[in-house]
């Protein structure tokens, strides 16, 4: 049987894997459009955090990793066609074109930064970093740069703002909706984060829509908003990622948005198709299908199409938009439903909001923690989490409890260790009310 997966990042990579350790006797191939393999997307934010000196260093994968796993991989190898009827690939590479058969197709092909709806969005002067080679190009235009606009608030627009301000750049973030990181947080929990990148000097630009990108003749770039505009020497594209897929299969079907529908199994309308990673469709923490570009899902849908490359057995079961990052000196986290989207569901839906110590200990840190729950049933829905400590990880303790539809009874009673030094009376995550290290308070 030969596999043939289109795109080598961490979906391609993760449903190779996986084929590997189900069919130990597959042909396993994967075309990939970069010449470098197995770059992270944000390397150029461990770069200018100094979590690594270069930017080869940034890397999930190597070439020796796939070879020990006998997975044979084609860089530079742009896809042109995809042929379901013969079941056939033509792709180009090094400028020669060549074709190859498969058995099963898994299409991971990712996505680009690009907005369809602001003018501009493609020219050069327009960074963008996913990319190892678009990430060495930025490097030296930030470098001789002294503002830089920021179009998107969202994790990576935000993670951004935050290093460019230590390097002491002037930042603009532009951001259509209320305020930032809002597919994450409730504005309650944010208002910290943004009263932090205020005092570092970010210019937030909330509410408004980018019309526009025009390069102006002294090599500024100008971006064009709904009220005014904003001028400076570089502008950073931060908005979500989208699916190009122009060798598609007309017989694959598509939604509107261009992502590429699929099943349960992640199957295709096509037989022996499969698309995982940046290229679908996620059910999100509500009932709707939503389109989440997150690296955890797109690791776990190139695992799961592989298990079912033969027969469906595995289910993919969604996404709960599970983040983590530290910026403008707060850690913050976050899984599941925000009461803000609760708004659109059926359910009932309440929430609660505490102040809870970490230790038992007089000095201990706080975590400002957030959760809400179906008020009928007390199921678990999503949690938010933000404090000067590292609790990262205790979200994926909350991200568990909600995909196995624990209760805050359940939680209450989940066993974890006591150490004064390291936890309080309960834990973080048992979600006790009366935990609370004070009453709440408006922040305003």
């Amino acid at each position: 049987m030969r596999v043939v997966i289109i795109g080598a990042s961490f979906a391609g990579v993760a449903a190779a894997f996986e084929v590997r350790h189900i069919h130990p006797d597959a042909e396993i191939m994967l075309l990939e459009k970069q010449d470098t393999l197995g770059y992270i997307p944000s390397g150029l934010h461990l770069y200018w955090d100094k979590k690594i000196s270069d930017l080869d260093e940034a890397r999930f994968v190597t070439e020796g990793q796939l070879d020990k796993h006998g997975i044979v991989y084609h860089l530079n190898a742009t896809v042109q066609k995809v042929n379901t009827t013969q079941k056939i690939i033509t792709y180009d590479q090094h400028d020669l074109s060549d074709q190859l058969s498969y058995d099963k197709l898994i299409i991971a092909a990712g996505s680009r930064q690009l907005s369809e709806k602001i003018t501009g969005s493609a020219q050069e002067s327009v960074l963008k970093y996913k990319r190892y080679d678009e990430a060495q190009a930025v490097l030296i235009k930030v470098e001789e740069s002294e503002h830089i606009t920021i179009i998107g608030g969202g994790q990576v627009g935000v993670e951004a703002a935050d290093l460019l301000t230590t390097m002491e750049k002037q930042v603009t973030l532009v951001e259509s909706m209320d305020y930032v990181l809002f597919k994450y947080l409730d504005e309650d929990m944010i208002k910290p984060i943004e009263k932090n990148m205020t005092e570092k000097g970010v210019d937030l630009r909330m509410r408004q829509t980018v019309s526009s990108v025009e390069m102006e003749s002294d090599q500024k770039v100008t971006v064009c908003l709904g009220e005014g505009s904003v001028t400076s020497d570089a502008v950073i594209m931060g908005v979500n990622v989208r699916p190009h897929l122009p060798f598609l299969d007309k017989t694959i079907k598509q939604h509107t948005d261009q992502t590429i529908a699929v099943d349960r199994y992640l199957r295709t309308s096509v037989e022996d198709v499969f698309a995982v990673g940046d290229c679908i469709q996620l059910s999100g923490p509500g009932e709707d299908r939503v389109y989440v570009p997150l690296i955890n899902n797109a690791v776990r849908t190139g695992i799961v199409a592989a298990a079912n490359l033969i027969e469906p057995s595995r289910t993919f079961k969604g996404s709960l938009r599970t983040i983590g990052t530290r910026v403008f000196g707060k850690y913050i986290a976050s899984t599941g439903m925000t009461e803000a989207e609760s708004l659109f569901t059926d359910r009932t839906v309440e929430s609660h909001r505490q102040e809870v110590r970490l230790t038992s200990l007089a000095d201990s840190d706080t975590v400002t923690l957030k959760y809400v729950y179906d008020a009928k049933t007390h199921e678990l829905l999503g949690a938010q989490m933000i404090s000067d400590a590292n609790i990262l990880e205790k979200i994926n303790v909350l991200a568990l409890a909600i995909q196995s539809k624990q209760t805050l009874e359940d939680l209450q009673q989940t066993d974890y260790f006591f150490n004064p030094a390291y936890s309080q009376m309960t834990a973080t995550t048992n979600l006790i009310a009366w935990m609370d290290e004070r009453a709440d308070e408006d922040e305003n």
